[in-house]
């Protein structure tokens, strides 16, 4: 099933606050895109940098159709044709999901949207959009790049790591999710849950149509995750492209990945802290060592065959 026409020509989970201030806005050189259709949301960038930064839990927008019919179409069968040895494995008991950081085994669309997300010319955007100066991409996709979660796959509610690992002046500040999903049934499950700062409660929830980029503040308590397993069938999988910016600061505090239990999981509260602890040490040695995603790959099948 395919995304509902109801949203418009763009969406959000959140009003517009008329008294929240307006950016200053002049039209970035955008004009080179070509498998970006942003002009209507350049159009209304005053209007979005207000609902972005009175969004509830934390500042987040949802902006639809922002590819081409054709960059999409051939986004999806690039996505696909991707050999199955070039996915990371990221299998433990806070997430079970799959990931591509190598761009050269990617399509040259799905390479031609990554280059034109970190152009000059969108980041100019996306630091009006969020209010944020200073922005810039990352070439290391450092977390980022392509994920993929089959059947299953989950990944339970956290905040992400706040520091980048090889650059360590740099600050993790706003997460671009593209959904690439050619179908969705909400009987699938795989919303991205939004989370108080208590983690008392989701305050929103993100569905994954294809076609449509969730923005969103890093900070140590936006949290968010799917943590259900999703009931995917088979030769379905929930797909996406993460890409992440930052900014370069004096003094940034590197804070892991807090994975956090919800107030229902019950005895699973004492597992999640403790994958979650472990998770850390591999932090600071990543950190430390400058250890590569295939061992990490490598290293988590080999502790979710132990632990099978």
């Amino acid at each position: 099933m395919g995304r509902p026409g109801r949203h418009g020509p763009y969406s959000s989970r959140v009003r517009c606050n008329p008294q929240a201030p307006r950016a200053e806005w002049r039209p970035p050189p955008l004009t080179t895109q070509t498998v970006l259709q942003l002009d209507r949301f350049e159009a209304a960038l005053p209007e979005l940098a207000a609902q972005y930064a009175s969004a509830v839990p934390f500042p987040h927008i949802v902006l639809d159709d922002v590819l081409t019919p054709d960059a999409l179409a051939a986004a999806y069968a690039d996505f696909e044709a991707i050999d199955g040895a070039h996915w990371t494995n990221y299998l433990h008991l806070n997430e079970r999901k799959f990931g591509n950081t190598d761009r050269a085994t990617w399509g040259p669309t799905l390479q031609e949207i990554s280059g034109e997300l970190f152009s000059p010319g969108f980041v100019d955007f996306l630091s009006v959009l969020t209010g944020i100066p200073g922005l810039q991409p990352d070439p290391e996709l450092d977390g980022g790049g392509l994920h993929r979660s089959l059947a299953g796959g989950f990944l339970n509610v956290h905040a992400d790591f706040t520091a980048h690992h090889t650059r360590p002046r740099w600050r993790r500040r706003v997460n671009l999710l593209l959904y690439l999903n050619p179908t969705w049934d909400p009987a699938w499950g795989g919303e991205l849950q939004l989370w108080s700062k208590d983690m008392q409660r989701a305050e929103a929830s993100i569905e994954p149509y294809g076609n449509r980029i969730l923005l969103f503040t890093t900070d140590v308590d936006s949290y968010h995750g799917h943590p259900e397993p999703l009931r995917f069938p088979e030769g379905s999988a929930r797909q996406s492209l993460a890409l992440y910016y930052f900014t370069e600061e004096d003094d940034v505090v590197a804070h892991a990945t807090n994975y956090r239990a919800r107030p229902g999981d019950g005895a699973r509260r004492a597992l999640i802290y403790l994958d979650k602890k472990a998770l850390q040490g591999y932090d600071v040695a990543k950190r430390r060592l400058h250890l590569s995603d295939g061992l990490v790959s490598r290293t988590l099948a080999l502790l979710n065959r132990r632990r099978r």
